[in-house]
Order: C-alpha cells, then structure tokens, then sequence
C-alpha cells in the first residue's frame, strides 16, 4: 500500500510540473508586448498543454488495458517512429536537442498495437531530450535483432540508477519512480511504456553506457511480413 501511494505521489509530482510551467508561461505572456516573442510563448504553451495531456490520456488508458480494448495487429513501425519524430521536431528544436534516426530493420511490420506503441516510443525520447545536455544529440534506431525487430533512443544524460535498471531488467517498471541525477522527470514515461509493452508482450529493458543509456522494446515480427 505504502509503494502504490508513494508511486502516485510521484506521478502526482510530475503531473504538476507543466501545471507549474504553464502558469508562470501565462505571467510572461502578459507582460510581453512584442508579437513575435508572444507567439513563441504561446506556442510552448500548447506544447506543454500536449504533453500533460498525453500524459494523462496514457494513465488513462493503463487503467483500461485489463478491458482488453486495444487490439494487436500488424504495425509498420517505421510509419510510427516517423509520426513521433515530426510531433517532436519543434520540442527538441526549441530545446536545442537533436534526435537522429536510423532504421536498418529488414522486417517492416510487428506485432503491436500502434496508439500504444506510439506513447511507448514517445516517452522514450521525451526522457532522451530531459536527460541529454543542450546541444547533445540522442539517437532512435530501430533494427533486426535475432527474430525480433528492437526500437531502442539511446541518451547520452546521467547514469542510469541501479535500481531503475534492474527493474527494467527484470521486464518492467512496477511503479513511476524518482529518478535520481536525472532532472525533470519521476519515471512516469518509463513506467507508462513498460506497462504498454508488457500488454503488447514486448520486452522492454534498458542498457547503461558509459555515457548515458539505451532504452529499448523488442517487438516480436508480424507472421503477415514473414510471408513476403
């Protein structure tokens, strides 16, 4: 009971932040009197608004997956990876983060459910662009792996924390959870695509590096891309 309550209050926590942002971005939008720069204010504003949106949509949705409504099928993860990266261009621009993508995947479509997998890939490079420096690049790369096609963002951030890694490693995350030397985010993304990769049957793990960590799904290859 202590565990479930303290995972709300983290969620709770960063839940609060873009409510936090969006009231001192309504501040500064009332004090600006140059057209350009509150155009630019109000566009952080809805991207912001977005984001907390999204955010509770997919708590939303965790709570429906044992209603067994989102259902499997063949999905071209390229397709999904490109509509992820165009809806963050403008974020990791205004950031000054650069995301690289590279597909080298032979087998195009997986066995998946694409709203799903989309807020799976989402927040993985939602967390690359906290955790990474201004100006440092991450990296989506989606490729063969054994039978498998893995999706991995790799950051170059602060390290990973034990205990975060071994949940992952064990094949999920139980709960949204601090994240310590990582600022600006409780876990909640890790947590939200760990619970739509285990309903898929995806493995999701991560990978430290040296100098920052890989996430990553394994998604298992649609029987339809084998026949061709």
């Amino acid at each position: 009971m202590e565990s479930e309550v303290n995972g709300i209050l983290v969620a709770a926590h960063e839940l609060k932040a873009p409510l936090a942002l969006l009231r001192q971005l309504a501040f500064s939008l009332e004090l600006t009197r140059n057209d350009s720069e509150r155009q630019k204010i109000q566009s952080q504003m809805i991207n912001v608004s977005d984001r907390a949106i999204r955010q509770v949509n997919d708590l939303t949705k965790i709570a429906r997956l044992e209603d067994g409504l989102f259902q499997m099928e063949p999905v071209a993860v390229r397709a999904v990876c490109d509509d992820v990266t165009r809806e963050l261009t403008n974020l990791f621009r205004f950031n000054h983060r650069n995301l690289e993508v590279s597909y080298t995947n032979r087998s195009r479509l997986v066995v998946a459910n694409r709203d799903l997998l989309y807020s799976v890939v989402y927040n993985f490079c939602l967390n690359a662009m906290h955790y990474s420096n201004e100006e440092s690049r991450s990296e989506l790369i989606v490729k063969d792996y054994y039978d498998k096609v893995r999706l991995s963002v790799r950051d170059f951030g602060p390290a990973l924390p034990t205990d975060v890694w071994k949940s992952l490693k064990k094949g999920w995350v139980e709960k949204p959870t601090s994240i310590a030397m990582r600022p600006g985010s409780s876990g909640l993304g890790l947590y939200i695509a760990s619970k739509f990769s285990q309903y898929m049957s995806a493995e999701v793990g991560a990978i430290r590096h040296r100098d920052g960590t890989s996430f990553f799904v394994d998604l298992k290859v649609s029987k339809q891309a084998r026949l061709f």
